[in-house]
């Protein structure tokens, strides 16, 4: 018997369920083999990589700011090595300046930096911590504003401004005003006494005390400012005075940061350089009288750098650039351990 030919159809589709993640039945296909790159990029390991990138360029910032303090003292110490090998620590000790003999001696000016800008922050604090309690919990609403504006103006005017109106209105009347009424009624202290021209130290004190001033009292402010609600809430609930309760709540939880500005206000009067060279009189002294013109570290480099005609006599300017660099160390120094002694046995936060 011939057998029935068989006719090939083709093969039946299977039929596809229609549901929302397949609305047209389409066959499932197998999903698509991952990429090497896509396989790093969902492994374990690939976020180590930028994570390990990012840690060793904070590291490398961090290490940048010893490796540009290093730098600065490498240059300061190897431009003055002439000076030092001729003078030795005497140079710091010395109170004579004379560059016609070749004798050189920074400690009158090492006395007149440290002296103005002790003398800036015992005028300027006390000014700028009530200023800075005035803003923040008596002054009504409408004089805030523009009173906080000025404060920071302050900060924004360029010394030689400052020293301009050092030189016309603050020296004529400390020489006229001022002065004869602190050697009334001070000068039995030695510290005010004549002759008065109205250069001197107490003038340059007096102009770094405005200087610093808006930077003290605007960093207070803010630190005070940050002081939780429920301090204030608490201590007048308890019964405290306005003033029991500024002293008690909001001074004692930001003094941390209020020693921080005053050290930042140190900073700025240790380094000032054109407002004081005007009105300091310029003199290489060590006297008690604060009328007596004097000399700071910064003024003299301003003032004698570019006529330095022999090495030594440059040399002992660049040391005078290390002095003031050691004084600023120092300086910073004392008030790390200040703050310290302060907070050692303090349990508030530190804003």
């Amino acid at each position: 018997m011939n057998e029935p030919n068989l006719i090939s159809l083709p093969p039946t589709p299977v039929a596809q369920s229609v549901s929302p993640e397949n609305p047209t039945g389409a066959p499932d296909l197998p999903p698509p083999a991952p990429s090497a790159i896509r396989k790093f990029l969902n492994s374990k390991s690939s976020g180590r990589v930028p994570d390990g990138a990012f840690r060793g360029l904070m590291f490398v910032c961090a290490l940048s700011i010893f490796l540009i303090v290093l730098l600065i003292l490498f240059v300061l110490i190897s431009s003055s090595k002439l000076s030092i090998h001729t003078f030795g620590f005497k140079f710091f000790t010395g109170t004579t300046w004379d560059p016609v003999s070749g004798d050189f001696g920074a400690l009158p000016f090492i006395y007149g930096t440290v002296v103005s800008s002790l003398l800036a922050v015992a005028m300027a604090v006390p000014l700028a911590l009530l200023v800075a309690i005035f803003l923040l919990e008596i002054c009504p609403q409408f004089l805030r504003g523009p009173i906080s504006f000025l404060t920071e103006l302050l900060a924004a005017i360029p010394s030689v401004v400052y020293g301009l109106w050092g030189v016309f209105v603050l020296v004529p009347i400390i020489r006229d005003q001022a002065g004869p009424v602190l050697e009334k009624y001070l000068g039995w202290t030695g510290f005010f006494v004549e002759p008065n021209f109205g250069v001197g130290m107490f003038a340059a004190s007096v102009i770094l005390a405005i200087m610093i001033f808006p930077v003290i009292s605007s960093i207070s402010r803010d630190v005070m400012r940050v002081v939780p609600p429920s301090q204030r809430e608490a201590a007048l609930a308890l019964g405290a005075t306005r003033w029991e309760m500024i002293r008690i709540s909001i001074l004692r939880n930001s003094r941390i940061g209020i020693v921080g500005s005053v050290i930042l206000g140190l900073g700025r009067a240790l380094g000032e350089t054109l407002a004081v060279t005007m009105v300091i009189g310029n003199h290489p002294d060590i006297m008690k009288n604060l009328f007596a013109p004097a000399y700071t570290l910064s003024s003299v480099i301003a003032n004698e750098f570019t006529e330095a005609t022999g090495d030594l006599y440059l040399s002992a300017l660049i040391e005078i650039g290390l002095a003031l660099f050691l004084v600023t160390i120092v300086v910073n120094a004392i008030a790390r351990l200040l703050v310290w002694a302060v907070t050692r046995n303090n349990s508030a936060v530190a804003h």
